[in-house]
């Protein structure tokens, strides 16, 4: 069983609230310190304006179930991506239901999730793709349409103005979620705040970390209003400051660290500020990704519900910046390139000349280029209606590999110490969806013993009644599960 009882915990997004959350709930004499470099909880990628709050279940994302060369449509990440979300929502219901989470406006909301392609090739991997997951009782929902009314029924304004003659089809799922994952966040820091033993630190900036002799890690920590500079002492270190992850596991000195890189990509949306427009549509509706764009740029129209009001994104557009965070520092790339990882990152650049070209034509695209993109989802659309702003920062993890050089990741991945006392998450999407998931395989590496006993188990199955169990096999299980989560958090259909 573990000893360690000091956890800190850097950065205050999504990911160190659920881990938070989770070592306070199994172990209730834990002292956590969670360390945030903003003075607000949640503000960088967790932030609702910072990402397009979809809570990814792979009912519309047409980039998890890829088309192999056979023509097989591989499901395998979808299903997984899916049974991770739903243990996500199994853990919100907990905390709503208890009591533990209060937020002012639902930081969940029930939104169709639709995939839309146009042209016959497109048309037939949708196809296949509705044929492959309606086999499993988690997508048994899925609707599938070519049908143009039926269509204009489902989505009327992107529907206006378009050929009737047009090759198109769209799949729907009725139990997609929109979700402010700020809200959420904030909701389970200012629990976390009403335990004994929890200090959040906010306008703290992380400076470096190095482990003791004994095993344990000293943590140099600045105080950004008054300049002091202290050091604290911790058992346990997780660093989930999404950008910032990278240059602070490479402080660590652990070799577990080596050869990984960053490759930042930032991104935009255009937002509709013509009320009558917002109204018309109801959808988070998915398209398939232009060749050699990152996953992160497949391109939807999204129906967002925050703070109780309704409004309408698309995108996104993406750009580059050398900063790893929306809040950071233009020299965070090429501080991060260091000796170990320089050939990583060169050769995972060579092998992606798609992507670079790719993100060079978005930097530099004019506006009438950018709407032209919108115009192919909403045919009617009117420049004078949309604004483009700008959302979070994304840094895509390059990876060191025996045969290839180094390899870009798009999703995300946990790299630990040896002896698994510090823990960095390094990726992009859909971390935010998935953090129950990714924080729950935390925890068998790094508390392998403890999760297998009787009272963590028991207490793991009181958080996440699915817990252990697959949704994937089990179709009742599943429908019992959501069932569930969407009385208590009150998703209707």
């Amino acid at each position: 069983m573990t000893k360690r009882k000091d956890f800190t915990l850097i950065g205050a997004g999504i990911m160190s609230a659920t881990l938070g959350v989770l070592l306070k709930e199994l172990m209730p004499d834990a002292k956590i310190s969670i360390y945030e470099r903003l003075d607000q909880v949640g503000a960088e990628s967790s932030d609702a304006w910072n990402n397009a709050g979809t809570g990814h279940s792979a009912f519309c994302e047409l980039n998890y179930t890829p088309e192999r060369k056979s023509g097989v449509v591989d499901i395998s990440k979808a299903l997984k991506i899916s049974q991770a979300f739903e243990e996500s929502k199994q853990l919100w219901a907990y905390l709503k239901e208890n009591g533990k989470v209060r937020t002012g406006s639902p930081f969940i909301n029930d939104i169709d999730h639709m995939s839309f392609v146009w042209g016959k090739k497109n048309i037939q991997f949708l196809q296949k793709r509705h044929t492959a997951l309606s086999i499993y009782g988690m997508f048994e929902d899925m609707e599938y349409s070519e049908d143009f009314g039926e269509i204009s029924e489902w989505l009327p304004l992107m529907m206006d103005g378009r050929n009737r003659g047009e090759e198109i089809a769209v799949t729907r799922m009725a139990i997609g979620t929109d979700v402010n994952f700020g809200a959420i966040t904030r909701g389970m820091i200012e629990y976390l705040q009403t335990c004994d033993g929890v200090e959040v630190h906010l306008g703290h900036h992380v400076e470096d970390l190095k482990q003791e002799k004994d095993g344990r890690w000293c943590i140099e920590v600045e105080e950004l209003a008054t300049k002091e500079e202290k050091e604290i002492y911790s058992d346990f270190v997780f660093i989930g400051a999404g950008g910032g992850a990278l240059p602070l596991l490479e402080k660590s000195d652990v070799p577990e660290a080596r050869g990984y890189g960053g490759f930042p990509v930032s991104g935009q949306f255009l937002y509709c500020n013509n009320p009558e427009v917002v109204s018309r549509h109801e959808a988070k509706v998915y398209g398939k990704a232009a060749k050699g764009s990152p996953p992160m740029s497949v391109p939807h129209l999204d129906t967002r519900m925050l703070d109780g009001e309704r409004s309408l994104l698309f995108g996104p557009y993406a750009g580059f910046s050398t900063k790893f965070l929306k809040n950071g520092s233009y020299l965070d790339l090429p501080l991060s390139i260091e000796v170990h990882n320089v050939w990583p990152m060169l050769a995972a650049g060579i092998q992606n000349i798609g992507l670079t070209k790719y993100l060079i034509k978005q930097v530099f695209q004019s506006p009438e280029e950018r709407f032209a993109f919108l115009q192919k989802f909403y045919p009617e659309a009117k420049m004078e209606d949309w604004e483009l702003i700008t959302a979070g920062q994304r840094v895509q993890i390059i990876k060191k590999d025996k045969e290839d050089g180094g390899v870009l990741k798009f999703g995300t991945e946990i790299v630990s110490s040896e002896d698994k006392s510090l823990v960095a998450l390094l990726g992009a999407s859909p971390g935010a969806s998935t953090a129950v998931t990714i924080m729950l395989d935390l925890l068998k590496t790094c508390f392998p013993d403890d999760v297998k006993s009787d009272n963590w188990q028991t207490t793991l199955t009181n958080l996440i009644p699915s817990y252990g169990q697959s949704l994937i096999a089990d179709p009742i299980l599943c429908k019992r599960t959501r069932d569930y989560t969407t009385k208590v958090l009150k998703l209707e259909e």
